[in-house]
């Protein structure tokens, strides 16, 4: 694998699934001693919730129009 000219590499995909690195996922680089590991940053404030909403994207199986989404959010009949 190469790094770019930008400094980016392509993290496979069967790694990113095993370890939970979803797109917007805050990594950080740990150095330990003369190797570089990349690790995720647990808990940062900006990605509350976010990872659940990406891993659940388009799986659902209801019918509900956003309409009635909404209707139900509200507690409306």
């Amino acid at each position: 694998m190469r790094i770019t000219s930008k400094g980016q590499v392509t993290i496979p995909i069967h790694i990113r699934e095993q370890f939970g690195f979803l797109p917007h996922t805050h990594v950080e680089f740990v150095v330990e001693g003369d190797q570089v590991v990349v690790q995720k940053i647990l808990n940062h404030p900006r990605d509350r919730g976010r990872w659940i909403v990406e891993h659940l994207a388009g799986r659902g199986t209801g019918k509900l129009t956003t309409d009635e989404i909404m209707a139900l959010t509200r507690g409306q009949d």
